[in-house]
């Protein structure tokens, strides 16, 4: 007789992974032991999801949904570029796998950061040149300033972040605050219109 289906079973072991992601890191964590602490089969997690690898790639979609969703709530309908990221920094702080994908040097994302070729982190670029050229458009952001340019530096900063602590060393949250609060101010220069006042 086969075993009864847990209810919401893909959330617990999305809830299972990540915390054994964040006290082992991702290359430790084994689909094995998240079943086991799920107290399912192995199998069943394959049921749900096509590898280790798909599951941090949910873990990380659903914390960028949630991030973004929180940001639209707080930023509004016209947001400055350096507004969007001082609440950037405020949603980033509360995901605590992005903070540990962030902050460290031990590599919680491991081996899997490095296999990332779907092409999101391009498409994010090109959405951040989007809104660049809209902000431009209406007069928030400095014209002069290549959008594609822009989009681009603010793109490789995020990223470079994100290898930062394994390439200098542990960063703290404030650290990791204080970096991005500086990008924000940096944008700030950049801007002209109500958002800048």
């Amino acid at each position: 007789m086969p075993r009864p289906l847990i209810p919401e079973r893909r959330e617990r072991i999305l809830k299972t992974a990540s915390a054994l992601i964040l006290e082992r890191g991702f290359d430790a964590a084994s689909v094995q032991a998240i079943a086991e602490r799920v107290g399912i089969a192995k199998g069943a997690v394959y049921r749900e999801f096509a590898s280790k690898d798909a599951i941090l790639d949910a873990l990380l979609q659903a914390s960028m949904a949630r991030m973004t969703e929180r940001s639209r709530a707080l930023l509004g309908e016209r947001p400055g570029l350096s507004e969007a990221y001082r609440v950037g920094i405020e949603v980033l702080l509360d995901e605590p796998l992005m903070v540990a994908a962030f902050l460290d040097d031990a590599g919680v994302l491991g081996s899997y950061a490095g296999t990332v070729r779907d092409g999101r982190y391009r498409e994010r670029m090109l959405e951040a040149v989007r809104w660049i050229a809209e902000l431009q458009e209406r007069g928030d952001l400095d014209a002069a300033v290549d959008a594609e340019a822009l989009g681009l530096a603010l793109s490789s900063t995020t990223l470079g972040l994100l290898t930062a602590a394994q390439h200098l060393g542990p960063l703290s949250r404030e650290q990791l605050g204080a970096a991005i609060a500086a990008m924000a101010a940096l944008v700030a220069r950049l801007e002209t219109g109500p958002a800048s006042a």
